[in-house]
């Protein structure tokens, strides 16, 4: 599906000029579902990155995979970002890469998926459900089971986005356990869950760890957080039972494969 998305640039290049970056020593892939938070694990991690080793190109999927490999050279280490689906192309491409899945609860997601197909920032071929086009529950049907011939559903999504590189050297990392562990940053348990992080990505924990992922974290940065979103409908802040129910049917086990309960 060919979209626009929409926003002003973020101010982070800049701000991570306070911050002494590390090289990376083997190229970084940030892959993530979409909708599942990339923006933030992003640029979470372009504070700890020296930023010439930053894939500023686009955001790298499967359609733009020819043309993007130069972000996985082993002998020109890159972080990059984006959103790969499985396939024997991509399996080819990351396999001397660290590669990072970034998952979220499909309860949540779908709301995210709400959010932002009904926002200014989103110009594709679903803007006849902004404005009240379409209900809300509707909208919320739509982004679980799919538009026929405009986007694909939620189990197909997730199985080829997560599910798939599951049985891969992939390391799945929940979007709502670095939301909770930014809650919480003064903790071991942050110290610990962010060390984990960066060493997944070759990297060791500096001392100012904390600033770094503040900085990095700040949703006035990012053009697509919640905040930042000019939704041209109410979307529910929660999952009501029945759509929850029809998310366990569509994709029964998802959830529990996933981590959440």
């Amino acid at each position: 599906m060919n979209a626009i998305i929409r926003g002003k640039p973020d101010n982070l290049d800049a701000i991570g000029e306070r911050f002494e970056r590390a090289r990376l020593d083997q190229p970084v892939f940030l892959n993530s579902v979409p909708k599942a938070g990339t923006h933030l694990i992003r640029n979470i991690m372009r504070m700890f990155v020296a930023p010439d080793q930053h894939w500023r190109r686009e955001y790298i999927q499967h359609a733009l995979l020819a043309r993007s490999r130069d972000a996985f050279q082993p002998d020109a280490p890159m972080i990059s970002w984006g959103h790969m689906l499985f396939s024997d192309e991509a399996a080819v491409a990351l396999r001397d890469v660290r590669h990072i899945v970034l998952v979220r609860d499909p309860y949540d997601w779908v709301l995210a998926r709400a959010r932002f197909y009904l926002s200014d920032e989103f110009q594709g071929n679903l803007n006849h459900i902004k404005d009240g086009g379409a209900a809300i529950d509707d909208v919320i049907m739509m982004m679980i089971l799919g538009a026929h011939g405009r986007i694909p559903d939620l189990k197909d999504i997730f199985t080829m986005n997560a599910v798939a590189w599951m049985g891969s050297k992939a390391i799945i990392v929940r979007y709502e356990d670095i939301v909770e562990n930014l809650k919480d940053l003064g903790s071991r348990r942050a110290e610990a869950f962010f060390g984990r992080l960066l060493a997944d990505c070759g990297l060791a924990l500096p001392q100012d760890w904390r600033a770094r992922v503040e900085a990095g974290a700040d949703p006035r940065e990012s053009r697509t957080a919640r905040e930042n979103l000019s939704v041209t409908a109410e979307v529910p802040k929660v999952l009501s039972e029945i759509h929850r129910q029809v998310v366990d049917f569509h994709a029964p086990g998802l959830r529990a494969l996933l981590g959440y309960r």
